[in-house]
């Protein structure tokens, strides 16, 4: 006969797990702090239908006509004029820099253009390499023609309303004219599963040793802190470019992607976007006692890498907040590297902006893994 159930062991034995729970302070913090961080990104951080973007003007005519054209450009939200170039190079450049998402070029002569019974021609050049950052945006300019102008076009120019459109928009979109999502994603995802797998390598690195009790054989070699973390770390960052071979190979033959720069300069900026991952893959090293908690630190510092560095969302569509805290991280600096290199040819002056954040990062990172090696070691 089975004994029946005892509500007092039962209890005894939930009283003793909660306990276990409680003590493992990192695990606890863990589990509730990531819920917290997964309701505050979601909720306030993520925003798919981007506003205010930064937009470049380019024009010379102050006639009621252009001025009509920009306040209606204004008025549909999509669009911030934050740079008023004096020519259309300039205007190029600042596109791609990736400094504005689009670049408005009025001709000089519209107004009059316009009076005159012609159809000038207004270009919309547009920074495509992410689609979902200017598709809202690209849909509002098509209800924008028949709109813009019709509190201008009255009194003699009242007949021309019904007819063709005052003016031609042109629509160009850059370094993706066909909009293909997968331009953004490929890419996007070299530096997704570069910092993952690098930081939770790494990030096991020293916690295996520690839990399979060789770190005393470690330390009692004469290797310094140094030389043993360049020489846990120096592995991966070979594994990560065979890694990255991997994937150009397959974006390449399955999906496509084009590559308009220099492969050699990619090389360079993967090497320091690996090295600031494995720096903190091996802070987490020092700080986790088990191999479990440095991996629930590993997915503490991915999930906002992914959602908060333009990945998975437009990073023009969230709140200042969560944009500074996105430029902390180096996916996200590292995302435009790739994508300018491979989709739209930059060079090392046109990255610099990206690369010294990469850097000061990966400075401040190494400096906080060696500090806490010399602290495990003491």
């Amino acid at each position: 006969m089975k004994p029946g159930l005892s509500w007092m062991r039962l209890l005894a034995i939930f009283i003793k797990e909660c306990q276990q729970i409680l003590r493992d302070r990192p695990t606890f913090a863990m589990a509730v702090g990531v819920p917290i961080l997964q309701l505050v990104l979601f909720g306030y951080a993520i925003n798919t239908d981007p506003k205010g973007l930064p937009t470049a003007l380019v024009s010379s005519d102050t006639g009621p006509m252009a001025r009509s054209l920009v306040a209606a450009l204004q008025n549909t939200g999509y669009f911030h004029i934050t740079h008023t170039p004096t020519s259309e190079a300039e205007g190029d450049a600042l596109v791609e820099a990736g400094t504005v998402q689009f670049l408005v070029v009025v001709p000089p002569d519209f107004s009059q253009r316009v009076v005159r019974g012609e159809q000038p021609t207004v270009l919309v050049s547009i920074d495509a390499t992410d689609p979902a950052a200017s598709g809202n945006a690209i849909a509002a300019l098509g209800q924008l023609v028949p709109l813009a102008l019709r509190h201008e076009l009255q009194g003699p120019l009242r007949a021309r309303q019904p007819g063709a459109p005052a003016f031609d928009l042109r629509i160009h979109r850059r370094y993706n004219p066909e909009g293909l999502s997968r331009y953004n994603i490929v890419p996007g995802l070299i530096g997704t599963i570069l910092t993952m797998t690098m930081v939770m390598l790494t990030g096991l690195a020293m916690t295996r040793e520690r839990e399979r009790g060789t770190m005393e054989n470690l330390l009692a070699t004469p290797v310094r802190p140094v030389e043993v973390m360049l020489g846990k770390i120096l592995p991966y960052v070979l594994l990560g470019y065979l890694q990255l071979g991997v994937i150009l190979v397959a974006a390449w033959a399955l999906f496509e992607i084009p590559m308009v720069g220099s492969f050699s300069l990619l090389m360079a900026m993967i090497g320091v976007f690996m090295l600031a991952n494995l720096a903190v893959g091996f802070t987490f090293s020092t700080l986790a006692r088990n191999q479990l908690q440095a991996m629930q630190a590993t997915f503490f510092f991915f999930l906002p890498s992914m959602l908060l560095s333009g990945f998975m969302f437009p990073f023009r569509g969230m709140p200042p907040w969560a944009q500074w805290v996105g430029e902390v991280l180096p996916l996200t600096h590292f995302l435009r590297i790739v994508r300018g290199i491979l989709l739209k040819g930059n060079g090392l002056a046109q990255l610099w902006p990206e690369l010294w954040p990469m850097l000061a990062f990966l400075a401040v990172a190494g400096t906080v893994a060696l500090l806490r090696y010399r602290q495990t070691l003491d």
